[in-house]
């Protein structure tokens, strides 16, 4: 199973939206590109998905941008995939007709992987990934002193 590139970089823009989450102040889609390394345009688009999705809001004007629409505690990994890859996911894991015994073997077992995936990404919160990323540069930072 492979992250795609639309879901890296949507954990990414989330990510540091997570990180400015207490200051309360919006991020625009340039700052947020720079910080990460992602293409604005992309982002952009990325962005309006989340934001349909309820997963950010959006604040218009000068001092606009892009905030959490809850907090980094509350949203799970699984629904960022969901909303990104939601019909996506679900039609390349659709059951198709088992033309063999060997094909639907290897389907149970395929959909047993998606259940596991699942469950993982349920089990995670943005909060949990600043956690781990303050964690690591905790250690790089006892690394090099």
């Amino acid at each position: 199973m492979e992250l795609s590139c639309k879901t890296e970089y949507a954990l990414l823009a989330l990510l540091e939206l997570a990180s400015h989450y207490q200051p309360g102040e919006p991020l625009q889609i340039r700052q947020i590109a720079d910080k990460q390394l992602i293409p604005d345009r992309y982002l952009e688009q990325l962005l309006a998905t989340l934001r349909r999705g309820g997963l950010i809001k959006s604040l218009r004007g000068a001092k606009g941008g892009y905030l959490l629409a809850r907090e980094p505690w509350k949203i799970h990994l699984f629904e960022v995939v969901k909303c990104l890859e939601g019909a996506e996911r679900q039609a390349s894991s659709a059951d198709p007709i088992a033309k063999t015994v060997e094909t639907a073997v290897v389907m149970e077992v395929w959909k047993e992987v998606d259940a596991s995936v699942d469950e993982v990404l349920q089990r995670y919160t943005l909060q949990d990934l600043c956690d781990r990323r303050d964690a690591r540069r905790q250690l790089d930072i006892m690394y090099y002193i």
